[in-house]
């Protein structure tokens, strides 16, 4: 059974780090290019960053640009999310998911698999 496993998450002070791991299991993360999205309370989903298959190319929204990295390491068939310099307002539900599209990285319909959601927590 193909799926995203994700890891990482929780509580964190403003101005403090944190790292999401979206692990595949079985198929091969490589294929795909990945992106994350977030989910605060009351809000739309909203994307946040993506990363090509080879990792070669790469882009942040710019809620999140200069303190979140996205990078994967294929050989681990993991992506990962590193979340720097937080502010309460990227509390939220965040998730990582597949995608064969190299365009239109913000579209979520384009995305075919999904992991199960971590949710970060900013305080102020």
């Amino acid at each position: 059974q193909s799926k995203l496993v994700q890891s990482g998450g929780g509580t964190v002070q403003a101005g403090g780090s944190l790292r999401l791991a979206c692990v595949a299991s079985g198929f091969a993360l490589k294929d795909f290019h990945v992106g994350w999205f977030r989910q605060a309370p009351g809000k739309e989903r909203e994307a946040i960053s993506y990363i090509s298959w080879t990792g070669g190319r790469s882009v942040a929204a710019d809620s999140v640009q200069g303190r979140f990295t996205i990078s994967r390491d294929n050989a681990a068939n993991t992506a990962y999310l590193q979340m720097n310099s937080l502010k309460p307002e990227d509390t939220g539900l965040y998730y990582c998911a597949r995608t064969t599209w190299g365009t239109d990285w913000r579209n979520a319909r384009l995305y075919d698999k999904w992991g199960q959601g971590t949710q970060v927590t900013v305080s102020p």
